[in-house]
């Protein structure tokens, strides 16, 4: 099977939060790049396409869009807010 990343993630295991509307779900965040993140869940039900990821033990957050979804994995892109 042929990688199609353009950015070589780096293994981690740490805390996350999927944070949306008021509302949160727990996840582990498996793997990381600059530029995206694969997530594992309890259930992928009730996971909105757009979200914020929250690392706290980094003090980090991401806004995220899924990309793909694989039984109890999420695969999310990082936003990029752009200037005007």
């Amino acid at each position: 099977m042929e990688d199609k990343r353009k950015l070589r993630r780096t293994r981690v295991l740490k805390a996350g939060t999927i944070s949306f509307g008021g509302s949160a779900i727990s996840c582990t965040v498996r793997n990381l790049t600059r530029s995206g993140a694969m997530l594992d869940v309890a259930s992928p039900l009730g996971v909105p396409r757009e979200f914020t990821l929250v690392i706290s033990s980094d003090d980090v957050r991401h806004g995220c869009r899924t990309v793909w979804i694989k039984e109890k994995r999420i695969g999310v892109s990082f936003k990029v807010d752009r200037e005007s």
